[in-house]
This record gives structure tokens, C-alpha cells and sequence, in this order.
């Protein structure tokens, strides 16, 4: 297994649907029963059961829950520093590009030496920022289409609402 692993749910069969369901109950079962829950992990041999830290079983919690309600499941390390080319790449902009959001303060980095060196956890905010943005701008972007409206005036419409938000982007 990589640093980030992506559990897809379009790769899950009913058996894998269904295990799943039994480990959500397992995991969630002790909570009722227990005041201080523990939690263990048992393999396939005749070990004695490893107990794994709250933190742990949290996050295996969270996991099992996303994966069975079908959604995707990313796992990645979150004290991880990331040079510029890797945070570009996780952004999925050029590292020019990346270097301009830094020397405008969009985005906090640290310098060892010559490098610029980023935490993860700041280029996911980045990247989500920059997620809900473009939405906003497509939103802004929208225009209701009457069928039986002209054609002209519909094209002058989206005209006056790209300046519009033209004129936004520049003002930030």
C-alpha cells in the first residue's frame, strides 16, 4: 500500500459490500456496550490480538463508514511537506504558475535554502479554495436559457456576465 491509497467503490462486489457492513457493526458494536471502548486487531494466525489506538480505530471508523456508503477514500499522511514540483502536480497547475500564487502570499511556504518547501495540509485548503472558486465562477457564469428567446440577445447576455466576472477576477 502507497503513502495514498484511493479505495474506489465502483470496484466493490455485494461480498465486499457486505463485509463491509459487518466490520461498520463490529467497529460501532463495543461503543454501546463498553464506557472506555478498546479496540483489537486480529489477523489470520493464532497471535495474540494487537489493541489498536483510539486514533486509529477513528480513522479506520471514518474509512469503513465512507467506503460503505460508496464514496471514494483517499488515506495520505497529513505532517508531509511537499516541494513546489509536487505540490504543482497535486494542484494541477504548472510550477510557474505555483510560484506566482507563492510570491503573492496565496498560499504559505517555508524556504529551506533555495527551495520552497509546503505543507500538505496547506495546498489541500489551497486546492479546496480554488475548488469552490471555480464553482462560484461558473455559478456566476449561468445564464437562464429561454428557448424562444433570440439567440443574439442570449449571446449578449453571456458577453456582459464574462466581463462582469473578468473584471472581479482582477480586482482580488
Amino acid at each position: 500500500m502507497t503513502a495514498t491509497e484511493a479505495l474506489a467503490p465502483s470496484t466493490y462486489s455485494a461480498t465486499d459490500r457486505q463485509q463491509l457492513e459487518r466490520v461498520y457493526a463490529m467497529l460501532t458494536a463495543d461503543e454501546a456496550v463498553h464506557p472506555v471502548p478498546r479496540y483489537y486487531l486480529v489477523g489470520g494466525g493464532v497471535e495474540d490480538p494487537v489493541e489498536l489506538p483510539e486514533e486509529v480505530y477513528l480513522m479506520l471508523l471514518r474509512v469503513v463508514d465512507a467506503m460503505q456508503k460508496g464514496l471514494s477514500v483517499t488515506v495520505s499522511p497529513t505532517s508531509q511537506t511537499l516541494t513546489s514540483q509536487q505540490a504543482a502536480d497535486l494542484l494541477g497547475i504548472s510550477r510557474p504558475t505555483l510560484i506566482k500564487a507563492l510570491d503573492e502570499g496565496k498560499l504559505p511556504f517555508a524556504r529551506s535554502g533555495t527551495h520552497r518547501r509546503l505543507a500538505l495540509t496547506d495546498v489541500l485548503d489551497y486546492r479546496e479554495k480554488r475548488r469552490r472558486e471555480q464553482y462560484a465562477a461558473i455559478e456566476a457564469l449561468s445564464v437562464e436559457v429561454d428557448e424562444s428567446a433570440d439567440i443574439d440577445e442570449v449571446l449578449k447576455d453571456l458577453k456582459v456576465a464574462r466581463k462582469a466576472l473578468a473584471a472581479n477576477g482582477r480586482t482580488r
